[in-house]
This record gives C-alpha cells, structure tokens and sequence, in this order.
C-alpha cells in the first residue's frame, strides 16, 4: 500500500508454524518406519509356564526363565523363548520371524525359536537361550543396528549437501545484493524477503532424508521376511552380485544328516569305529558329528570322555580317546596325517555316487574304518539356485565334503562349478580369486569353516540355523537358513536402491525448481514473488513427500 511492499510481523510467526507442521508430519510418517522394531518387540510372550522337578506347573514372567528350564508350550501358545523339544510333536507357525507362511512340524530334538505359534500340540522344551541371547533380542537388536548405518549412497548425499548449502548462502547473498543494486523502487527490502525465501525453501531437510528413511523402512520390511542386513551398505551391495558361491551341508542341504553305516578295517569292526568316532565327535559343532553320536546314544554305545579335542575346521577333528590317538573327516585331513584311505577308496566313491558324505576314522596313524552320512537336499534349493541362475548369478558349490558326493548334489540342482574337499582357507582364496576378475561375489554358508570366506566376501550370507561366529561374520543372515531368502534380500536390495535415488531425484529437482523461483526469477516476466511463508510450507511438504515416498517400500512384495 502507498507504494511499499507488505512486510508483517506474523509472516515470522506462520513461517515458524508451517515449520514445525513440517517436522510433525515427518515425525509421524518417521514413526511408522520404526513399526517393525516395535512389532517384533511385541511378539514375545509375557509369561512362560515352567514344569518343575516334582512335575508340578507355574506360569512365571518370561524374565524369570533361566537356561536349562523345563518349559511347557500348550496349543495356541508363543513359545517363550529359544530352545530344544524334550517331549511332543506339533506343527509351529515361525512366519512372524522367517517369512515363512507353512508351519514345521517339531518333534523330540528340534530347535524352537522363542516368539513363534505353537498350532496344534502340546511340547515339552528346554530354554537354551533366554533374554538378549534369544535369536528375537538378536534380531531386534541387528534391525536397530542397520536402521542407525549410513548406506554409501547416504555419504555421497551428505557430501553434496556440504556443498549445496554453502551454494544456497551465495545465492540467497546474491538474490539480495542483485534486488538492492538492480531492482525496482524498495529493491532492498524486495531482497531481503527473497534472500529469506531461498534460505527457507533451500532448507536441504530433504536431500539428508532421502536414503535414511529408504533404510529404515527395507531393513524393517526385511526382518519381516526373515532376511537381516547387518548395515545399509549391505542392502546397496546385495542387488550387485553376480557370483554366490555356497556351501554344502546346512546350506544347500538340510544340515540334519543321517546316519547311515559304518565300515571297519581288521581289527576294528563296525561298532568300534562308531564308538570312537561318536566319542570324539561329542565335542564338534558340524551336523554330520551330531548325526553319528545320535546314532551311537540310541544304540545306547558306551561313548568315552575325549582327552584331547581339536578341530580341523571343516576338514574333521583330531583328539585322544582312551590313550589313541584319533583324526576323523574327510581325505584331505587324512592326507595331512599321512594316512592312506585306499583300502576302502572304491567303497567310498560308489556311496558319495548317491550324494553320501563319507568321514574316515584314523587311529594311532592307520585307516580303522569310515562312517556314511546321508544329508538330503532341502525342498527350496532346487528353485532358489535356478531363479538365481535366471537372474544372471552364477552359483558355486565349495564344500569340504567329498568331490564326488558334491557332484552328485551339485549334478541334481543344476549347478556347474563345483570345488569339494576345499579347507577354509581355500574358500577364502576363491572369494580372492573371483574377486580379481571382477565379479561381485557373495557366500552363504553356516559353519565355523565359513567364516574366513563370509568375512573376505562383498556379501557375506550366514545361514541362521548355523553358528554365531559365521553370523558374527556376514553381512546378512538368513533367519530360516533357506537359500530362497538371498532372493528375498535382491528383491529388497533393488526395490530400496530405486526408492532411494527416487528421494534424490525428487530432492534435487524440487531445489532446482524452487530455488530461482524463491529468488524472484519470475518477477521480471510474470510479476510472479514466492512468499517466505509459502516457502516455508513447500519446504515441509517436501521433506514429508519424501518420508511418505519411502514408506511404500512396505508394500513391495518379496518372494
């Protein structure tokens, strides 16, 4: 009015309140991306029934259950924490954690996970895990972890923004200098409230948005489908490889052998290479060790205390068992000691044919016999490496079992490269090795033997039925320990890389947009002035878009 331009205490006032409208719709929309933390929190049982050693039964609270408890699981119920069937047999609904929507059936000897439905019967279990050590704390506590990581794309945002902001103060500097000197009658106040529509609208809120939310959402999606990335620069990685080598028992098979039987050399017979081996396995943590002392205690065989114990990690175990001197795995540990496996090399290689392990028994340096153990091949494997193969991944097979009863696994799901027989540093030295041509390799595997080849990996992928140390080692776990969850994990891996550069994208074309605009581009053509207070609320609109942007992540759908 009279010629001045309208400058009004309030406009300070509603720039601050449409900023803080701003902050209130991303904190609700942030607050939703954190809903899988707290769904998986609310899984657990409050309350867990203990059966006493008088056979008598209490509901207790879950934080009083101590390892080694007698718990009782009725129909209908959560299990209440990790642990091992004693007694029953039910169907248990662990899709709440695994993603998988059928229930597995539990009988006497497998493991519960804690937070899961029992659906049908009654079991009888015993806590092996309880409070933070339970695989539901775990996994709670690795989704915290990778929701709080920066991804790679996250520094390069952050490196740009150092830059932008510093390009943001030039050119509001600018817009207010270039109205004052050059503009129309109160140029420098036309300059000023442009100057503080660019600050205001510039605001890079966005632009540090864009790829945070894009993770805490995925790794949040992921945990729901039983897929843990250990850090955002996991889920960027996933979606580039192009070679997955994998290992054989545990990963590629059910990693629950059985045993078969067993063959004696003069003087040992059958029984007695049982009984050592199953004596000196009682300390391994391989599946096919459990497979033969299971076998040796329900034959009710007498096992001795092993005087010593080593484990050759992934080739076999040495010990001393009553004053002999033992060495149990595969050839390549009996070729370190020395001991020839010719007598019964023909006998061998016609079992592996059928896709047998075989583990041979030295005593005090001479062949006494070997063990054959059956490990059938999981039902999803099968599909999981020919859509990998339809994706371009090429699989590899590098176990320390047998070369031919590798081949005959391998030779049943399609798969051409094979390397058996392999010790862990071989592992790692393939990962080197296919690494220098240029490929983006992956491993999955499950045991101790893994864990070099996990850690030396672009992805590392540790299989959840396996050992601590190869989680400990990987990038991503696999809760079910199914070879379909890699699928799972680039399916999320590509759905969140474009999520993300989609919030880039938006971020910088709307600064590039508003920014001449808020600095009065216009004016000259269309008389057209963007306000501070309509400054201030495209700015919060944006920052929300992008929040709201990346929760549709929730809805991509994983096989």
């Amino acid at each position: 009015m009279g010629g001045r331009i309208g400058v009004y205490y309030e406009a300070a006032a509603v720039i601050i309140s449409l900023t803080l409208l701003g902050q209130l719709l991303e904190l609700k929309a942030r607050s939703q991306t954190s809903s899988a933390i707290k769904s998986l929190l609310g899984l657990s049982p409050k309350t867990a029934r203990r059966i006493a050693k008088d056979g008598s039964e209490e509901d207790i609270p879950l934080t009083h259950v101590h390892e080694g408890d007698h718990l009782r699981v009725r129909p209908g119920e959560k299990v209440p924490v990790d642990g091992e069937v004693l007694e029953g047999e039910s169907a248990v609904d662990e899709s709440m954690l695994t993603g998988e929507p059928v229930p597995v059936t539990k009988r006497t000897g497998d493991s519960l996970i804690g937070a899961t439905m029992n659906t049908s019967g009654s079991l009888v279990m015993r806590a092996t895990r309880v409070g933070s050590g339970t695989m539901l704390s775990q996994i709670v506590q690795m989704v915290a972890n990778a929701q709080r990581s920066k991804a790679p794309m996250q520094r390069m945002a952050d490196t740009v923004a150092g830059y932008f902001v510093l390009t943001v103060i030039g050119i509001a500097l600018l817009t207010f200098f270039a109205w004052g000197l050059f503009g129309p009658e109160q140029g420098w106040v036309f300059g000023l409230i442009n100057a503080v529509a660019v600050l205001i609208i510039a605001c890079p809120c966005a632009l540090g948005l864009a790829t945070p939310m894009s993770i805490m959402v995925a790794t949040g999606k992921a945990a729901g489908s039983g897929v843990l990335f250990r850090d955002a620069g996991a889920i960027e990685n996933v979606r580039k490889v192009d070679t997955l080598i994998v290992d054989k028992t545990g990963t590629l098979t059910e990693g629950r052998p059985v045993f078969d039987r067993a063959i004696g050399v003069t003087p040992f017979d059958s029984q007695e290479v049982i009984r050592l081996s199953a004596s000196l396995d009682q300390g391994s943590e391989h599946p096919l060790a459990h497979a033969i002392v299971d076998h040796a205690r329900s034959e009710g065989i007498q096992l001795a205390k092993p005087e010593t114990f080593e484990s050759g990690s992934g080739i076999g175990v040495r010990g001393l068992v009553e004053g002999k001197q033992l060495q149990l795995g595969n050839t390549a540990l009996m070729e370190d000691a020395g001991v020839s496996v010719e007598p019964l090399r023909d006998q061998a290689e016609k079992m592996r044919e059928s896709g047998t392990s075989i583990v041979y028994l030295a005593v005090d340096g001479a062949l006494a016999g070997l063990l054959a153990v059956s490990d059938p091949i999981k039902p999803t494997s099968k599909e999981a490496v020919a859509r990998l193969q339809a994706e371009g991944v090429q699989v590899i097979m590098a176990t320390g079992d047998g070369l031919t009863t590798a081949r005959a696994v391998a030779r049943e799901l399609s798969i051409d490269e094979v390397h058996g027989e392999v010790k862990p540093q071989d592992k790692e030295a393939l990962v080197v090795k296919l690494q220098a041509l240029g490929k983006v390799v992956a491993m999955a595997g499950d045991g101790i033997n893994d864990a070099p080849a996990l850690a030396r990996a672009d992805v590392g992928i540790a299989m959840g039925t396996g050992t601590d140390v190869a989680m400990n080692s990987a990038q991503v776990t696999l809760v079910k320990g199914d070879l379909m969850g890699i699928l799972r994990a680039r399916t999320l891996s590509v759905a969140t890389v474009r999520n993300m550069r989609q919030n880039l994208l938006f971020a910088f074309m709307y600064n590039g947009l508003s920014i001449p605009i808020a600095a009065g581009l216009l004016y000259p053509f269309f008389g057209l002035l963007l306000s501070p207070m309509i400054a201030a609320l495209a700015m919060s609109l944006s920052s929300a878009s992008v929040v709201f942007n990346a929760l549709r992540l929730r809805q991509t759908r994983v096989v």
